[in-house]
């Protein structure tokens, strides 16, 4: 039996039927996409394949996905840099565990489709799994990424791990002033699952990558269904669920837009940087010697006592509600600024803007020095206050460059 992607097609396998859409798929398996909404991958030996319904237009063609066919000269230059993650990677039989072992050249043998959309290159700036990643290689990542645009590129992919994806695409909105767009993308499920939803984030992310929203942005599954991807401004992104395919959101924000998928159409719903609407600019690195620290009842202050004494640079809180810590941990909060080491407060809400002026506590804390991080993500606020340290090492400097909207990072009003 003859099908092609789009098909929809009935497999009679072990007394089983299985109905839906024939996906993308880079293994032996056909891959289905059910109406559920949940994918399927069926070995076609020994199955009866039946077919229910030809696609109207042929979607393994480039155009099918919003691409007009064009000679490869006359495409957008698009580099994608692979940093490894479980886009980049696959399944280890051996172990049973996803290693990062793909190249960026796999990426692009896997997803044929790439190739209609830009003229791309790629390469791999490291290959490893993103709890892995550190603050000096962003500063690596960020000098990659610059060097591709003045070779030329028109637009950059980054293949990321998505569990720390949020913070180095903050710290790129912070250091990389960029004429094009960068675009970060990854895969919740390596290419070799089934469900994976490495093809679709993808091509996804190439079609923002040619687009005009000059932008660091993430482009992830938008949905449960393999219908658009969400384009998430880097320093309001966050992976909210473990292993849900659309676990990325926006918070405090809308997304800047959805790609609509197979189209490629773009709808925007925020205002964006334009492309070559400002010159290309690395900015400042990062200071390692930061921390994140989570206030719980009864905590005790003696934790701020040891990244004190530890040699840290910096500090930000995760408080309750408004931003809250409890009346003993203000002494401590006070020794920090003393010593001109930053208290940046930020709230375990996630949704919502901090507010120290409200209860006694925080009038406490805002005497002892502490800075509002505003409804900053806890996780930009400390990839900012790595970067700020950076930048200058006057305290005051430092707290106004916290204050101030850099990157997308604080929204002038709080959503309601």
């Amino acid at each position: 039996m003859e099908f092609q992607l789009g098909d929809r097609i009935r497999i009679e396998k072990d007394n089983v039927e299985y109905e839906g859409i024939v996906m993308p798929s880079t293994t032996h398996h056909i891959v289905l996409k059910m109406s559920n909404g949940y994918n399927v991958g069926i070995s076609p030996e020994d199955a009866n394949i039946i077919l229910l319904q030809k696609v109207a237009k042929d979607l393994s063609a480039p155009d099918a996905f919003g691409t007009k066919k064009s000679t490869k000269d006359k495409l957008p230059k698009v580099s994608i840099l692979s940093t490894g993650g479980t886009i980049a990677s696959k399944i280890d039989y051996r172990t049973g565990a996803v290693t990062a072992s793909f190249s960026a050249d796999n990426i692009l043998r896997t997803i044929p489709e790439l190739t209609e959309i830009a003229d791309l290159s790629g390469k791999a700036v490291y290959n490893i799994l993103s709890e892995n990643m550190r603050t000096e290689y962003w500063e690596e990542l960020a000098r990659a990424v610059a060097e591709e645009i003045k070779n030329g590129a028109d637009g950059i992919i980054i293949a990321h791990g998505t569990d720390t994806m949020m913070y180095t695409a903050a710290a790129l909105a912070f250091m990389v002033r960029t004429p094009v767009p960068i675009v970060f993308v990854g895969s919740q499920r390596s290419a070799d699952r089934p469900s994976s939803d490495n093809v679709m984030n993808m091509i996804c992310a190439a079609k923002v990558a040619v687009s005009d929203i000059a932008e660091v942005c993430v482009v992830m599954h938008g949905s449960e269904s393999d219908d658009m991807c969400a384009i998430h401004r880097a320093t309001k992104v966050r992976k909210m669920h473990t292993s849900r395919r659309d676990a990325f959101r926006s918070i405090n924000s809308e997304p800047i837009g959805f790609v609509e998928y197979p189209t490629g159409e773009i709808h925007t719903h925020l205002e964006y940087t334009k492309r070559s609407s400002q010159q290309l600019e690395l900015r400042g690195s990062f200071e390692p010697k930061c921390a994140l620290l989570k206030f719980t009842p009864g905590a005790s202050p003696d934790i701020i006592s040891y990244y004190l004494d530890a040699g840290y640079k910096g500090i930000v809180i995760e408080g309750t509600g408004l931003g809250h810590v409890s009346h003993e941990w203000v002494p401590m909060i006070e020794r920090a600024t003393s010593m001109n080491i930053p208290v940046v407060i930020t709230s375990q809400c996630l949704y919502g803007r901090v507010c120290g002026r409200v209860y006694d506590t925080g009038r406490d804390m805002l005497k002892a020095g502490a800075i509002e991080g505003e409804d900053m993500l806890p996780e930009t606020a400390l990839v900012k206050l790595m970067w700020a340290l950076k930048m200058s090492d006057d305290p005051d400097a430092v707290k106004k460059i916290m204050s101030q909207n850099i990157a997308f990072e604080i929204n002038e009003r709080s959503l309601e």
